[in-house]
């Protein structure tokens, strides 16, 4: 777990396996992070690209204020119901496991084998071979909307400061 001015990011990917009750063991330097006030409660539910996330408390909490705002929208009606119908509140337990409800599981098509990465606020848990196709495709080119150059040098570009106006002479 790192942290960027006093706020911890996820970062890093575990290969793991589910147990016969659909249950993963997060990796402690992952659990670290979901700790708020001291105690360990999080939120997993689906995310984009075929893949579960797991979100702290907290970041859930300001999604659900900033979404209620436009509840009323038309437009945002079926992805509000998708989203919040699938999230569900949880924690580990002793040793570190978290359930994953059978709904989400068949609905990214996880079987047993998955891989958990960090990815700055949340936690994404993927089919094994499903991500190791996408990154594979992703290095090897194989998929033209997965340039890497071209995504390294725009996700880059958004740590550009504004360029500071100097008056001419």
């Amino acid at each position: 777990m790192e942290e960027f001015q006093g706020a911890p990011f996820f970062s890093g990917a575990v290969d793991a396996k589910l147990d016969s009750k659909n249950r993963l063991v997060l990796p402690y330097f992952m659990r670290y992070g979901l700790v708020e006030e001291g105690r360990l409660e999080c939120t997993l539910g689906l995310s984009l690209g075929g893949c579960l996330a797991i979100y702290r408390r907290s970041d859930i909490l300001k999604i659900a204020k900033k979404f209620q705002e436009n509840l009323f929208i038309a437009k945002y009606q079926k992805f509000f119901t998708l989203f919040f119908s699938t999230l569900h509140h949880t924690t580990c337990d002793k040793i570190g496991r978290i359930s994953i409800p059978s709904r989400l599981k068949q609905s990214v098509h996880i079987e047993k084998e998955i891989v958990i990465a960090g990815v700055l606020n949340k936690i994404e848990i993927w089919p094994k071979e499903a991500y190791d196709r996408q990154l594979n495709n992703l290095l090897e080119g194989k998929d033209p909307e997965l340039d890497l150059a071209k995504m390294t040098e725009e996700a880059f570009a958004l740590l550009r400061e504004e360029k500071q106006i100097t008056p001419h002479a």
